[in-house]
């Protein structure tokens, strides 16, 4: 296991006011588009394994298309940016965990607009900042990798779908001089969270545990790419909270609740086939208009007014030869009494000439 530590400055007493303003609502922006810290251009870092722990420093999690074409979660360690000879790369969540020291400790802010941390004012709670405190380390995401710019129809949804950890966790976002915090995922919320990230995004937002500790966090991440392909991958963020709490136990921590489901194999996560080519993917049905209820109904209606329509005409044939007949009958009927008439006059004249 490796451990980075950043050099860290100043005095915790200064920190501890600065982070306090632009935490809890004091005059300096909090969160702006236009923050220089926020600028970056990743380049296409490749991927490390081995278990690391980050206290301080600069780290995004993000979407990555690994080497075999997965779609994943990994975890940004910008390591470059605070060391010119370190090299930025990107880890697995797995074996990544965020060590989050009481240099993070800050007292609950007594205004009801940050009621949503659920603990009294003036209690200790442990801060991930969204403005850097160097001291901590600095959590945000990005949509920001080469590949997944390149691929990406417009953005991705990023969901926070469960927290397991001793006490709650809240992440929100403060915009601005007078703002009021933006809350964008909160533990004591089961129900999934999700939050929409543009293409080429990079945001970092503020962390605030309650409670010391090793925590889980259940995220998933999810896009439509450009080719109409749909990716999706869920795993958990470690964190260690307090500086008495060992990241080995939140290395060996098992997730307890519900387990994340198991991914769809997308055309690109496809595994070679027993013959060592890449399989084809599986043929897609064209779209049928019977899949349109609009349609469906459509259709029933035409083929109810065409049986009408026959049976109509069927009737109608039948009445027409029936009336014929009729016709026919009545002048046979006709003929006849006018034949029976003529006779009868016949008979009456030669009996008549007779006499």
């Amino acid at each position: 296991m490796t451990s980075t530590t950043r050099p860290r400055h100043g005095a915790r007493a200064s920190l501890a006011l600065t982070l306090a303003a632009a935490l809890f609502g004091a005059p300096a922006a909090a969160y702006a588009d236009t923050d220089p810290d926020l600028d970056q251009q990743l380049d296409d870092l490749g991927i490390v394994h081995g278990q690391h722990v980050l206290d301080a420093g600069h780290v995004d999690m993000g979407p990555k298309f690994d080497e075999n074409g997965e779609w994943q979660l990994l975890i940004h360690d910008d390591a470059a940016r605070a060391d010119a000879n370190a090299t930025s790369v990107w880890r697995y969540p797995e074996e990544t965990v965020f060590h989050v020291g009481d240099e993070a400790i800050l007292p609950a802010p007594d205004d009801p607009a940050f009621d949503f941390v659920g603990v009294d004012p003036g209690t200790d709670v442990w801060v991930v900042p969204q403005t850097q405190n160097e001291e901590v380390v600095w959590l945000g995401w990005n949509t920001q990798d080469p590949e997944v710019m390149q691929r990406l129809d417009r953005g991705v949804t990023l969901t926070l779908t469960g927290v397991q950890g001793p006490g709650s966790m809240t992440a929100y976002l403060q915009a601005g001089n007078f703002g009021g915090p933006e809350l964008l995922w909160d533990s004591k919320n089961p129900e999934p969270q999700p939050i929409w990230v543009d293409t080429n995004t990079h945001t970092h937002a503020n962390w605030v545990f309650t409670e010391p500790g090793v925590y889980l966090v259940q995220l998933e991440v999810a896009a439509d790419l450009a080719d109409g392909t749909t990716v999706s991958d869920t795993q958990l963020l470690r964190f260690a909270v307090g500086t008495a709490t060992n990241p080995q136990n939140a290395f060996a921590a098992t997730w307890e609740g519900e387990a994340p489901p198991e991914e769809p194999e997308s055309q690109e996560q496809q595994q070679d086939g027993e013959d060592g080519q890449q399989p084809q993917p599986d043929a897609v049905p064209a779209p049928s208009w019977f899949d349109d209820p609009v349609v469906l109904t459509l259709v029933i209606l035409i083929v109810v007014v065409a049986v009408g329509l026959v049976v109509g005409l069927i009737v109608s044939i039948a009445r027409g030869r029936r009336l014929r007949q009729k016709v026919r009958a009545s002048r046979a009927s006709a003929a006849a009494a006018a034949t029976d008439a003529a006779e009868s006059s016949t008979e009456d004249d030669e009996e008549g000439s007779q006499r």
